[in-house]
C-alpha cells in the first residue's frame, strides 16, 4: 500500500495542466493508479486525480462509496479508472451541489458548485480499453471535479456563494438530515 501525501492548493502540481498519457500499459501508470486508489481510500474521498499526488498526468479514479464525509451516499458506484479523459457532451441543465476536496485544507471545506447535470465522457481504462460513459448525479459531479484537477482548476475557483461554505463537521450534519 502506498498512501501519498495529498498535494494542497497552492502547489505547482495542483495548479498545472496535466500531460496526456502516452503508454498506458506501463509500470509507471500502474503505480500511479495504485497510489491513487490507496490514497483516495485512506483520505475518505470518492475521487482523486494524479495531480493530487503530485503527478501531472491525465489519470483520475472514482469510487462512490460510504466515507467519513458521505455516510448517506445512495448512488454507489464501483472503482473506475479514467486515463486521458475527454468530456464529449454535457447537458444544458446545470445543478448546484456541495463539493469538497482533499487538496483544500485537508478536505475540511465544502462549497456549492454549479455543474452540468449530465455528462458523456470518453476515456481509457487501466487495460488500455477505450470506453464511453453517460452519467448524471454524483458520479457526473465527481468526474467533472477530477477533470478540473487535470486542467489545474480547483473547486473553490467555481464556488457560487462563499457565504454558504461549510466546514467538514457542518457538511456531515447537513448530509445526515438529507
Amino acid at each position: 500500500m502506498a498512501v501519498k501525501t495529498t498535494a494542497e492548493i497552492g502547489s505547482k502540481a495542483i495548479r498545472s495542466a496535466s500531460k496526456k498519457v502516452i503508454k498506458i500499459d506501463s509500470p509507471l501508470v500502474k503505480k500511479i493508479i495504485q497510489d491513487l486508489i490507496d490514497t483516495m481510500r485512506s483520505a475518505n474521498l470518492v475521487g482523486m486525480a494524479a495531480p493530487q499526488i503530485g503527478v501531472n498526468t491525465r489519470i483520475f479514479i472514482t469510487e462512490l462509496r460510504k466515507t467519513k464525509f458521505r455516510k448517506n451516499i445512495k448512488d454507489l458506484d464501483p472503482l473506475r479508472v479514467f486515463i486521458n479523459p475527454l468530456i464529449v457532451s454535457t447537458s444544458k441543465k446545470e445543478i448546484e451541489g456541495y463539493e469538497g476536496c482533499g487538496s483544500v485544507a485537508s478536505g475540511g471545506l465544502f462549497g456549492l458548485v454549479k455543474r452540468p447535470e449530465r455528462i458523456n465522457i470518453k476515456a481509457f481504462n487501466e487495460n488500455e480499453e477505450e470506453f464511453e460513459l453517460e452519467t448524471e448525479g454524483l458520479l457526473a459531479r465527481v468526474i467533472q471535479h477530477e477533470i478540473d484537477h487535470l486542467n489545474g482548476i480547483c473547486f473553490i475557483d467555481k464556488v457560487t456563494d462563499t457565504k454558504k461554505l461549510l466546514g467538514a463537521g457542518e457538511f456531515v450534519k447537513m448530509t445526515k438530515s438529507n
